[in-house]
């Protein structure tokens, strides 16, 4: 295990330096940071002295380097738009997402999951038809009209939930968290539904395809003659040996959710990092823009590796195929 961490980190290093030189040239040509940053009114010796604080007289390799090795700790400057370290209003907007994200992800694994297993196992049912019928406008229906048909049917008409934002939240000083309040539970109830419709539709797809492919299977079989319990069969070992590409593609999507929430958070006006990123694009906030495709990047790799890891959890074999180089031997 210890050997796939450090191939993965290696191969994470050259993935952080691309992403850096995008956000880089992002935040180099995209605009004037010191026309940004001064009022009109400011003389030329203000813009002189901001130019050189920034570094904008260095070489560019040179500005490149700085910025790498700032971006290393955690440092983007400041933001153009709410004069304050990017980091900071970053972090503001961190845990808004992180909560967003982390109900989605949970209601998909608890809803897609056995959907998937029973779809694949009572096929030719009623039931299993309509949970088709139901993933298919999962997957065909945009986010964003998910969520404003929520709204339309359970703010307008019925009023039982709130249109838009977070609701009460409680500050633990490191972390502010909607979960503790009851506003805070109702209005992270359509947002997060929205978000996840499409994740349940997708590993309910998913898990019905591997597992009909697992059911004809001879070891299947086997467990059938053997008489072993229906949950047994099914559960144990049907749905374990189907794992490896539900994992696969259940990281990418909470990737996908943390990196693309952008859409949900415009419908809800949900406070969170997508719509920080949308209203930096509108204020021309290159390092709150630059700082986000970082995190995000960082994200995706953190995501890749638990995901390796998961791998060798579910299937001892990866990590056999690792320290042999690939080939199986």
């Amino acid at each position: 295990m210890l050997l796939l961490i450090i191939k993965r980190m290696a191969n994470a290093i050259f993935v952080i330096l691309a992403v850096s030189l995008l956000a880089f040239t992002i935040f180099k040509f995209l605009g004037d940071p010191v026309q940004l940053m001064l009022n009109p009114q400011a003389t030329q010796q203000e813009r002189d002295l901001l130019t050189e604080r920034l570094g904008l007289n260095d070489p560019v390799p040179v500005q490149f380097a700085k910025f790498v090795f700032n971006a290393a700790r955690g440092e983007f400057g400041m933001s153009y738009r709410n004069q304050m370290p990017v980091m900071e209003v970053i972090a503001e907007r961190f845990p808004a997402t992180f909560e967003l994200v982390l109900v989605s992800s949970i209601l998909a694994l608890l809803i897609g999951l056995p959907l998937g297993v029973f779809a694949a196992i009572r096929g030719g049912t009623v039931m299993a038809r309509v949970f088709h019928l139901i993933s298919m406008i999962g997957v065909s229906v945009p986010a964003f009209v998910i969520g404003i048909m929520l709204i339309l049917v359970f703010s307008i008409e019925l009023k039982w939930l709130p249109a838009f934002g977070r609701g009460k939240v409680v500050d633990l000083g490191f972390w502010t968290t909607g979960f503790l309040t009851p506003s805070g539970r109702a209005a992270l109830v359509m947002p997060s539904i929205s978000l996840a419709l499409f994740q349940i539709s997708f590993i309910m797809r998913l898990v019905t395809a591997e597992m009909l492919e697992v059911l004809r299977t001879d070891f299947i079989r086997f467990a059938k003659a053997r008489g072993l319990k229906a949950r047994a069969i099914y559960f144990r070992h049907g749905l374990r040996n189907c794992m490896m590409p539900v994992v696969t593609m259940t990281g990418m999507l909470i990737g996908d959710l943390i990196a693309f929430t952008l859409v949900t958070e415009i419908v809800f006006q949900w406070p969170g990092m997508g719509f920080l990123f949308v209203q930096s694009v509108q204020y021309v906030d290159i390092p709150v823009m630059a700082a986000y495709l970082m995190i995000v990047c960082c994200i995706f790799i953190t995501i890749n590796l638990i995901v390796d890891l998961i791998y060798v959890v579910v299937d001892p074999r990866v990590d056999q195929l690792v320290r042999g180089g690939g080939n199986g031997h």
